[in-house]
């Protein structure tokens, strides 16, 4: 199984990407967690991206492509993959379509978690991750409205979008997805 969790700052992406890597018994991808970890232990990448992620902007698109380029080619991924946080922009969209091509692979499904502005503010203010400031937030869900609805359209037109509820229990919400991906 091939899937990626698409939602705004606080949508339960990285929660409902736990959740079906563990059903599946395939790895997480997240962009999220890699910058993050590469920012606090001040590597390339670290450094490369700690201006964009501070102030809640996107990290260039060539910089994440040949990250999760890496991170595609791992052995570890062969049987499947849960990518969360990645793509966001439609370029990101268009070139892992390219990637996946030229590694034999095909994504299943684009699983779009939907909840309102106020709920991803509120869930983002809600954790304790150092880049949620009011300010971070509110440039991410901004810069989620115009770089990253785009990318629905994309996996809508090849049939390829699951959109769920995301506002509802993270167990609810774990049971749709696995109801559309008809799963038990």
């Amino acid at each position: 199984m091939r899937l990626m969790c698409l939602g705004g700052s606080g949508a339960g992406k990285t929660t409902q990407a736990q959740r079906l890597c563990e059903h599946f018994d395939i790895p997480k991808i997240s962009t999220g967690e890699m910058l993050r970890e590469a920012i606090t232990n001040a590597t390339d990448l670290g450094r490369h991206a700690e201006p964009y992620v501070i102030k809640g902007e996107l990290v260039p698109d060539e910089i994440m492509i040949s990250i999760i380029r890496w991170q595609l080619q791992q052995p570890k991924v062969n049987s499947g993959w849960v990518l969360e946080g990645y793509p966001r922009t439609a370029f990101q969209a268009e070139e892992l379509d390219f990637l996946l091509d030229d590694l034999g692979q095909k994504l299943d499904w684009a699983i779009y978690l939907q909840v309102s502005e106020a709920v991803m503010v509120s869930r983002s203010l809600g954790r304790s991750l150092p880049d949620d400031q009011p300010e971070i937030v509110q440039r991410r869900v901004e810069l989620f409205y115009d770089r990253t609805v785009p990318i629905l359209e994309y996996y809508d037109r090849r049939r390829r979008l699951l959109t769920i509820n995301g506002d509802q229990s993270p167990d609810m919400v774990q049971q749709n997805i696995l109801n559309l991906l008809s799963v038990p």
